[in-house]
Order: C-alpha cells, then sequence, then structure tokens
C-alpha cells in the first residue's frame, strides 16, 4: 500500500504555492474583511479518519485463566474519526481566548487491549464509541506578558492568533487543554495528524501525564522564554480512577506537575532543539509490589475476581489486582526530547523517558521506560513540498515489580494476559503523506510490533492503515 501511495504521488501535480482556497483567514483577508498579521479573532478546522488492519499473528495463549487484557491474535479492523473546530479571540492586550469542540468516534482492537508502548493509533480514547459523540476539548485563557528582547512573529494557525511578541516573555495558560499542547513539543513530528500513527511517536510513552479518557485535563501552566531558552511548569487534574473520565479537581491533593527546561540552538546551519522534561504525580493508584503482597497475604480473599471497588474486570482467581491497594502515591519520571534538521524539510528525532515503574498507569500507556527515534522529511526534493514521509522505531519496557505483577496473571488498564515472558515491546513506523489540493492529504502507513504487551510469547504483528486528513 506505501508504494501505491508514492505512485499515486508521482502522477498528482505538486501544490501551488497560492494561498489555499479553503484557507478560511487568507480568504477574508483578500477582501479587506481581515488582518492574518495581527489577528482579533481566527477559524481552523480538521478531519482525520484513520482505518487500521491486524493480521493475525502467533500467541501461545490468550487471556489466560481469566485475565482479559490480551490482544485478540486473530485478524481485526479498527478506526478513528475526530472533526475539530478551532476558534480564537483576542481579549485584550496580550489576552487570548480559545474554544475547541471535538467530534469523535472510534473502534479500537481487542477493546483497546493487549498493546503496552505502541498502540497503533494515536487518535484513540479509552472512552471510545463507534456512534460519533460531540465534546469540549479544550477551553483555553492564555495572557502573554512582554519582558523586551527581540520581535518575534506569531503566524495564523489553529490555537494561535497571528501577532508579535517579545523573544522574552511569560506565558500563562489556564482551562481544559491537553499537556501535549504546551510540553513535549517537537517540530520534527509535530502535529501527528500529518506524521506518524502509532502512539509512541506522540510523546514519551512512559510519560504518566494527566488525562481523562479522552486526554485532556483541567489545570495551569506557566512559561517563561529567554530568547533561546524556555522554562515551562503545569499542574494538571488527574482522573479519579485510573484512566477514566471524570477527573480529580483537588489540586491540593491530587495533581499531576511537569516541569520543562529547553533550548534552541542552530548546528551546522540547520535549527534544533533540546528538552528535558521531568513529571510528578500525586494521584489514587495501586503499586505493583503492594498488590502482590496483598494476594500473598490473602490469596482467597483479595484475588483479582474477589474485587468488588474500581477493578478492570478480571476474572482470574489465581492472580494479585491493583484494587485492593489504591490509595494516594507518587509517581514520577525524566527524559529527554530532541530534535535537529540536518536539510531543508529533513529532521531526525528523539526521545526516552524513565519512569519510576513502582505504580499503575493511571492516564497514558503501561510503559516505564521508553525510546524512540527516527527521521521525517518533506516532499521539497522531489518536487512534492506538501507531502510528508518518515520512518521511526520506538521501544518500551517495564519495571521489574511491574513484570512480577503481570506474570503472576496480573492486569493494568491495558494489558495482563494472564503469564508473561518479559520482553521489551517495540514498533517500526513507516508512513507517506500525498498531499491534494494543499487542504487534504491522502497516508499509508504500515507497522511492525514485536512482543505486544511486553510478553515475547506473543507475536510479532503487522498492521496497515490509511489515513485521510484535511484543514482548513
Amino acid at each position: 500500500m506505501i508504494f501505491m501511495f508514492i505512485l499515486l504521488a508521482q502522477a498528482v501535480p505538486p501544490a501551488e504555492h497560492e494561498e489555499n482556497s479553503f484557507d478560511i483567514m487568507h480568504l477574508l483577508e483578500r477582501h479587506g474583511l481581515h488582518d492574518v498579521h495581527d489577528e482579533a479573532w481566527n477559524l481552523y478546522g480538521q478531519f482525520t479518519y484513520i482505518a487500521n488492519h491486524k493480521f493475525a499473528f502467533h500467541a501461545k495463549y490468550t487471556n489466560l485463566d481469566g485475565s482479559v487484557n490480551s490482544l485478540v491474535p486473530s485478524t481485526e479492523q479498527g478506526f478513528t474519526m475526530t472533526f475539530t473546530p478551532f476558534l480564537g479571540l483576542k481579549l485584550w492586550r496580550g489576552g487570548e481566548a480559545y474554544f475547541v469542540p471535538e467530534v469523535a468516534a472510534s473502534h479500537p482492537f481487542s477493546g483497546l487491549h493487549g498493546i503496552g508502548g505502541s498502540i497503533q493509533n494515536f487518535e484513540l480514547q479509552k472512552d471510545s464509541s463507534e456512534s460519533p459523540r460531540l465534546y469540549r476539548s479544550r477551553t483555553i485563557l492564555r495572557q502573554t506578558i512582554g519582558l523586551g528582547g527581540n520581535r518575534v512573529t506569531k503566524e495564523s494557525e489553529p490555537m494561535q492568533l497571528a501577532t508579535a511578541v517579545s523573544s522574552r516573555r511569560v506565558v500563562l495558560t489556564a482551562g481544559t487543554f491537553s499537556v501535549l499542547d504546551i510540553f513535549d513539543r517537537n517540530d520534527v513530528t509535530w502535529d501527528p495528524r500529518q506524521t506518524f500513527l502509532n502512539m509512541a511517536f506522540m510523546t514519551h510513552a512512559s510519560w504518566d501525564f494527566a488525562a481523562d479518557a479522552r486526554g485532556y485535563s483541567v489545570g495551569a501552566a506557566a512559561e517563561l522564554y529567554w530568547d533561546a531558552w524556555a522554562l515551562r511548569i503545569g499542574r494538571m487534574a488527574p482522573p479519579k480512577n485510573p484512566n477514566q473520565q471524570a477527573l480529580a479537581i483537588d489540586f491540593a491533593h491530587q495533581y499531576s506537575d511537569s516541569f520543562e527546561l529547553e533550548h534552541d540552538h542552530v548546528l551546522f546551519g540547520q535549527p534544533g532543539a533540546a528538552r528535558l522534561l521531568a513529571y510528578r504525580n500525586r494521584e489514587v493508584i495501586g503499586r505493583f509490589n503492594d498488590a502482590i503482597a496483598a494476594y500473598e497475604t490473602d490469596p482467597i480473599g483479595k484475588n483479582a475476581k474477589a474485587c468488588t471497588g474500581y477493578n478492570y474486570g478480571s476474572g482470574n482467581v489465581a492472580a494479585p489486582d491493583l484494587c485492593w491497594v489504591r490509595k494516594p502515591n507518587t509517581k514520577a519520571g525524566i527524559g529527554i526530547n530532541l530534535e535537529q534538521y540536518v536539510a531543508k524539510d529533513v529532521g531526525l528525532f528523539f526521545r526516552a523517558m524513565i519512569s519510576d515503574g513502582r505504580s499503575e498507569v493511571d492516564a497514558f500507556t503501561s510503559a516505564d521506560r521508553s525510546l524512540s527515534f527516527g527521521s521525517v522529511a518533506k516532499g521539497s526534493a522531489w518536487q512534492r513540498p506538501l507531502d510528508v514521509t518518515g520512518i521511526g522505531f520506538a521501544s518500551s519496557w517495564v519495571s521489574n515489580a511491574h513484570a512480577r505483577y503481570l506474570a503472576m496473571g496480573g492486569i493494568d488498564g491495558f494489558v495482563g494476559d494472564g503469564a508473561l515472558a518479559k520482553a521489551t515491546e517495540c514498533v517500526i513506523d513507516l508512513f507517506y503523506s500525498v498531499n491534494l489540493l494543499k487542504a487534504i492529504w491522502l497516508s499509508a502507513d504500515y507497522q511492525h510490533l514485536w512482543n505486544p504487551g511486553f510478553n515475547a510469547d506473543r507475536g510479532p504483528i503487522d498492521i496497515i492503515s490509511g489515513r485521510v486528513h484535511t484543514e482548513f
């Protein structure tokens, strides 16, 4: 399928360089109804549909002894659909507001179970429905305070009004938004709706950032920009129960804190950046060793099937379960994020993170350690400047305590086959995205995934996907 799209790219003439006819802001500007360089408001939108196909794979066992988090080894199809309008409004000098409703529908493989840090489609949500649902993804207030320095031009785009700011400034953000709107940005991989489909390349797979089941949270962040440097801090609300929709709005007792230091640079004439990210969560979550100890103390009364509180529905009477030991605990991690362009429109990226590995996943993936790297290129070299292609490799691991819990038949929010031959979960993701009419991209994607659920007794898996993405 990749090669069919490459042939299509050669057959379709390159897009012209005049403004996109679907660009509302530039269209209004041409009629004297909007200033695209100093905006009082803007409006953008996107639509993305992704279809996934998983081929059958080898598995020694599936959902052993009543555990319920295996990836089904037979052929499966899945999809996601999102439609998102982005409305921005200037309130006063330096003050901006953004409102972003979203419509989404999805159908994951195996109920979104069985893959740890390399889930095949970044658009998948835990609160999924095949019928489209409307919800509010973001309501943001932002205040920028200039501190001097050079003039920096901000171009019009979704969630960014066109304006000029100082290279030295403070930016305050509050409301409902995704932590990824502010932290762990990467200009090489940039918007995942245009690049890799696998979730391992969207951010650190082992960063358990605060989010509801759709990926958003409530909180605030402060950013200090000082020429080539940036410092960010933020506090967000975690879910009341791990991997659920309802948030715990109690910032004094339950929270997720993020800290990021960034430095932008130029190397051999090409731009790049280095970022150091740390997080610390205070959440009601269970620890793996505590769950094992509770089971070993009372295997009849505190096994997975006997759970009466919040749990993931395991029927395994011979396994420990996190439901018995959830209480306020801390979870922390630290990681790096590097990007470097090596030629015009050709960039390299690298991410790595280690989390403490003691506690269950609260909001993102099951990984306790993660690594990803690769390259993304636009088609300038072959006269297709709006085409995008890339290849990436990602690995994720679980801690010894997490592995022991899974090997005893325990499950977490995503994985748990009933047994475990501990292994590194790895994926290669290759995609090509063809641009049509400057507003539409058609993508083909291939993924090869080893050791799903960190289990050498299962896999490897081949997944092919197609994506339609349009912007206006």
